[in-house]
This record gives C-alpha cells, structure tokens and sequence, in this order.
C-alpha cells in the first residue's frame, strides 16, 4: 500500500496535464508487427471475440482507474470498419506537443498507418476543444521505408528538449533527426537488445523519463559509448537513475508514463504486471517522488505487445 505524504509538485516540469487513449474495436495480435516485436503472442485461433472482449474490459478498468487518481483522460471510439488491432496504442502515430503543435509519425505496419484517421483530430478539436496551431507530418518517410512511431520510438524530456531514441527496424536515424530540428530537441541515439540478442523495437519499453527520476535498463545496451553518452545526459538533467534488469523489461517495467492530475499531483501509471515486477526498493524510490496508478493489462500486454505507456497520448494544453 502506498504511504500517504507529501510530494514534490515539480510546478516547471512539463508533465501532461491530458491524455488521449482510444478504446479498442478489434483488438488482437498484428502479423504485420510480430516479426520485429517480441514482446507480442499470437492470438489462439477461434478466440478473437474473447481476446478483443478481454481487451475492452482491461481498456475500461484502466480507464476508471485514471479517472479515479484524477487523471484527465480524453476517449475516442476505435472503428471496426477498417480494423486496426492495434488501435489502443494512439502514441505511437500522432503526439501532442506545447503551443497547439501535433506530429504525425511514419509507421512500418500498414495495417497500423490505418489508426492515423483525418476525423479523430477533428473530434479532438470540435468535441474536446484542442487548438491545433501546426501539424507537423512526418508520414511522406513511410514512401523510403523510415519509421519513427511516436513515443514509442520517442522518450521525449520536454523539459530539456531531449529524444531518447533506440534505433531499429520502426526507430530510423533520418525521420528521428527531422522530428528534432522541427521541435528544438537534441537526439540521445543508442542500440538496445533483449535476452537474445534481438532489438528492442521500441525505445519506452526500456527507458521511462519522469520529473526527477529515469527507469532505465542499461543491460540492454551492448555499447558502452552509447550507454555513457545515455547515463551523462540523463546525471545531467537531474535525473535520479533506477536500472532496470531485462527481466523486468519483459515484465512491462520500463513502460511508465508520469502525468499531472487535476489537482496538481504528478501520477506514475504503469500496469499490474509492470508494479509487480519492480524491485523493494525501486518501489521505494518512487513512492517517495510520485503517487502510483497501476492496472491490469495481461490480454493487451500479451497480444498488442505493448503496456500502459503505449495506451497514453499525452496532451499539453
């Protein structure tokens, strides 16, 4: 149980004080993202409605659970009509950025180019009264066969402007390097592997940047150079480092995202299964610097290969 007590408010720290999540129609597991995504099972043959049952269910506790921490979450509806399994991860196609700036993102799965529906940032505007100023697009990489999805790819510290960035098969060097000279970041670029030696496809399942303190699993970079040049960016933007073991990667650990609620308080979510995992006295550490907010996300963590993290949006207003 978390211990009640004062925390810091990090007032300069430009932690999102909205989310977009979108709820899943068809959920399952995509072939066209198995092959570069480990962390993703294939749907059993005959149980689709059940597994995209089992989603929805997951999506709607985690849900009450934001709301209950007071967390401002805005929903919009997946469509059935064409279907995009992976729907329920918004972040990785389009992020919100400080003065009305959107990104949209080239993504290596077209199945998953499907998500970026012109209709939803309309309803974002019209319905949630979001200004959009800019939209900066970055989908024409998609024609050279370079991806870069979103904050997936990206683990943006907006306060210092910079992007973490593991390069792989969806995380490419050039689109990574357009996003930073249009948005005024700095690009940390390094190489990440799992247990067996395979990349990691994204960059949040091993890396997440909160207020004050970095989740961060250095045994998955192999080149010291680069895991220095990791290590003195993050010292050097004050961030209290907690490394993470491969172990706990696989478990969901590095997939956290810390927000703002309503009332101020900076919130750490994470899944059931990501809370579990974490060490006596990593648990610790941040129960002393955040409150917690965690949830159950077996089917969607299993089957989409993707956590907490990847369900959030975050918008800056």
């Amino acid at each position: 149980m978390q211990t009640e007590h004062k925390l810091p408010s990090f007032t300069n720290v430009p932690l999102a004080t909205q989310v977009l999540l979108v709820r899943p129609a068809s959920f399952g597991s995509n072939p066209q993202t198995a092959a570069t995504n480990a962390f993703q099972q294939e749907v059993p043959a005959g149980t689709e409605a059940q597994v995209q049952q089992r989603a929805l269910d997951e999506f709607n506790q985690f849900l009450l659970k934001l709301w209950a921490a007071r967390i401002d979450a805005v929903v919009l509806d997946d469509v059935t009509d064409p279907a995009t399994p992976d729907a329920v991860f918004p972040n990785n196609w389009i992020s919100f950025h400080q003065g009305g700036k959107v990104v949209l993102y080239p993504m290596l799965s077209p199945t998953r180019r499907l998500e970026r529906r012109p209709e939803l940032l309309a309803q974002l505007q019209e319905e949630h009264g979001l200004p959009f100023t800019e939209v900066i697009d970055l989908t024409p990489f998609e024609d050279e066969g370079k991806f870069l999805e979103g904050t997936g790819s990206l683990v943006l510290d907006r306060q210092h402007k910079i992007a973490y960035a593991c390069l792989s098969e969806r995380t490419h060097r050039e689109p990574l390097e357009v996003f930073c000279e249009k948005m005024g970041y700095r690009p940390i670029m390094f190489h990440a592997v799992d247990a067996n030696g395979l990349p990691i496809y994204h960059t949040n399942v091993l890396l997440t940047v909160g207020a004050d303190f970095a989740l961060v699993c250095l045994e998955a970079i192999p080149d010291e150079e680069e895991q220095g040049f990791l290590l003195e960016a993050l010292a050097d933007t004050g961030k209290e480092i907690l490394d993470l073991s491969l172990a706990q990667v696989k478990k969901m650990a590095g997939n956290m995202l810390q927000i703002r609620n309503k009332v101020g308080e900076p919130v750490l979510v994470m899944s059931e299964k990501a809370y579990k995992a974490l060490r006596k006295d990593q648990f610790e550490e941040l129960n002393s610097r955040t409150k917690m907010v965690r949830s159950d996300l077996r089917t969607i963590e299993a089957h989409g290969g993707g956590s907490a993290r990847c369900m959030l949006a975050e918008i800056f207003i």
